[in-house]
């Protein structure tokens, strides 16, 4: 019996490292590439249906890192993230934002087509050196403090998380970007996170990522 086989796309800015992935995907014999693409921006333009594996850089032009696999989740993919940046703020943060798998780009071809295969098969994949990153942050958030944000810093964080710059968040809130990044700063000494990538993971663990300007008409 003839099973259909993976569809997996690619969106990588490198044209080497892209050029590369895609060959290993295209010589196996359960795999059909469908859509390789620079940007998410791209992809989504030249995509022709939901439902396929997507092995994806975070590092990319326009919308990038955890922005990014929530954008391409949304479009109803599974994301396999495979990254030069491998911290735990990154890891931490595609997982949150909905990725079922992460690989540095140390891993080879056949760890690559492993993974993919596990996550079409409906399972979830992320290579055993940066498991310990997961399993220490489940840890981490059973036992931590609860921590309490004003009305409008989840606001600025919800439009971090989005992707937004500074600027964008103080248009779309009426607010100075000198009054943003206040407000960040806040954040940042109340949850501990201090770069963009862990604060995006923080927004979207505690359901933040989805909120919308719109829903806040009229808040102080």
């Amino acid at each position: 019996m003839n099973r259909e086989p993976i569809r997996v796309g690619v969106i990588e800015d490198h044209p080497l490292y892209r050029a590369a992935v895609a060959r290993v995907l295209a010589d196996a014999p359960d795999i059909e590439v469908d859509g390789i693409a620079e940007s998410v921006a791209q992809f989504a333009a030249r995509r022709t249906g939901s439902g396929s594996v997507v092995v994806l850089d975070l590092k990319l032009p326009g919308v990038r890192d955890a922005a990014a696999v929530m954008e391409v989740v949304g479009m109803g993919h599974r994301v396999l993230v495979v990254s030069a940046h491998a911290g735990q703020s990154e890891v931490l943060g595609a997982i949150a934002a909905g990725a079922r798998g992460y690989l540095s780009k140390d891993s080879d071809g056949d760890e690559i087509l492993r993974a993919v295969r596990e996550i079409a098969a409906g399972n979830s994949y992320v290579s055993p050196i940066l498991a310990s990153y997961v399993l220490n942050a489940s840890r981490d958030r059973n036992n931590g403090p609860v921590i309490e944000l004003s009305v409008r810093e989840r606001q600025v964080l919800a439009l971090l998380a989005a992707g937004e710059r500074d600027q964008d968040i103080a248009e779309a809130m009426a607010i100075s970007v000198r009054t943003v990044r206040s407000y960040l700063d806040r954040i940042r000494d109340k949850t501990g996170c201090r770069r963009r990538p862990e604060l995006t993971r923080y927004a979207i663990e505690e359901g933040l990522a989805h909120s919308t300007p719109t829903d806040w008409a009229g808040r102080s």
